[in-house]
């Protein structure tokens, strides 16, 4: 006999935490130096689960306005019910950004909380793959003097990551110098990949150019060169990028439109997703098998334990962001969040959901009103 759960969602409880920065960070792009969660508890047959977004206080004031009587007194098994409910709910008021930032939040708690009804792992839940998905360390934030930058990427190094990833784009005339300072720490091609990510802020010719210039450093992975919205500007960059060298982006999709259209494109040569922009599991989930069927591999985009058990679950997926600022929080915040082992991480079958038990008092001290 099939077992069934018969569980109503009782309530949303939603807060928001701003965590200062262990150091002032920037990319190409943008400087900060904090970081705010919203984290989404839902309730269902006595059970209390946990989904979190990175965003803006605006996302959870969104899921307490809208998002929570959406999904109030529905069936707890039916997550994609769930969710396609709150995307028709939000039609005016616009799908990529906060909107999208929200329902990833409360999309994750639901599925946290499917798996703790039924008392097994999301990844079990999902259906597993593979045990464990390769991690790169990612920061080198274009803020960090050159120590901090080679203690960082060679510390994950001598950690057993065989790949890392840093900033540029800030002082272009700074870059070249501090990708040979990134490639000293951390060894030779055959030890460590290194990987570079623009955020966007070079022009078509800059990184071209600056493209040449790092393949002396022997960089592998080349993210967001220009824009990730200049969908022409990534397809010549990918057509004239130094041999072995990847172009990447689409860290900032909120819809299927989004991937398809980079994906039409020819834009990147990998493609990536974040499950707590992209309208949660539930679409990150969909981008995977976008992927599969256009033979492209697929990256997560941070959120490292929020990540782990979805991309156990798909074949294309190649691996995960370890992004300093993100690992930092969730363990913080969360009992259960997962350290990489052998340069992956590998989820907990043996912990119910995503494996996280929120540490609230521990958290509280940087509460923020919602």
């Amino acid at each position: 006999m099939t077992r069934r759960i018969d569980a109503r969602i009782e309530k949303l409880d939603v807060t928001a935490y701003t965590i200062p920065t262990d150091f002032p960070e920037a990319d190409g792009t943008l400087s900060w130096n904090s970081t705010t969660i919203v984290v989404v508890e839902a309730t269902a047959g006595g059970v209390r689960s946990i989904g979190y977004s990175y965003a803006d206080t605006a996302t959870a004031r969104l899921i307490l306005d809208l998002l929570s009587s959406i999904v109030i007194g529905r069936d707890a098994m039916d997550v994609p019910a769930s969710w396609d409910a709150m995307v028709h709910a939000i039609r005016n008021l616009g799908r990529p950004g906060i909107v999208s930032m929200a329902i990833a939040a409360v999309d994750a708690a639901l599925w946290d909380l499917k798996a703790r009804l039924l008392d097994i792992s999301l990844v079990t839940l999902l259906g597993a793959v593979r045990e464990s998905v390769p991690i790169y360390g990612s920061g080198g934030f274009t803020s960090y003097p050159i120590a901090r930058l080679q203690e960082q990427l060679g510390g994950w190094v001598s950690a057993g990551i065989p790949r890392v990833k840093m900033k540029i784009g800030s002082h272009p005339g700074d870059d070249i110098d501090r990708v040979r300072a990134a490639r000293e720490a951390i060894g030779p091609v055959s030890q460590a990949a290194l990987f570079v990510d623009a955020n966007g802020a070079y022009s078509r010719k800059q990184a071209l150019a600056q493209a040449e210039a790092f393949a002396a450093s022997d960089v592998t992975w080349f993210e967001e060169p220009v824009s990730s919205d200049d969908l022409e500007g990534l397809r010549l960059i990918r057509d004239r990028a130094p041999n072995g060298m990847e172009i990447a982006a689409g860290e900032y999709g909120y819809d299927l439109w989004y991937f398809r259209r980079m994906l039409d494109a020819g834009a990147v040569d990998v493609l990536q997703a974040d499950a707590s922009r992209c309208a949660g599991i539930s679409n990150f989930l969909r981008v995977g098998a976008l992927c599969e069927a256009r033979s492209m591999a697929l990256s997560a985009h941070t959120a490292p334990s929020l990540h782990a058990h979805p991309c156990c679950a798909l074949g294309s997926v190649r691996h995960l962001e370890y992004f300093h600022d993100h690992e930092r929080i969730e363990h913080m915040l969360f009992d259960g969040a997962l350290m990489p082992v052998g340069g992956a991480l590998r989820p907990d079958r043996a912990r119910p959901g995503l494996g996280l038990e929120f540490k609230r008092q521990d958290a509280e001290r940087w509460r923020v009103p919602a």
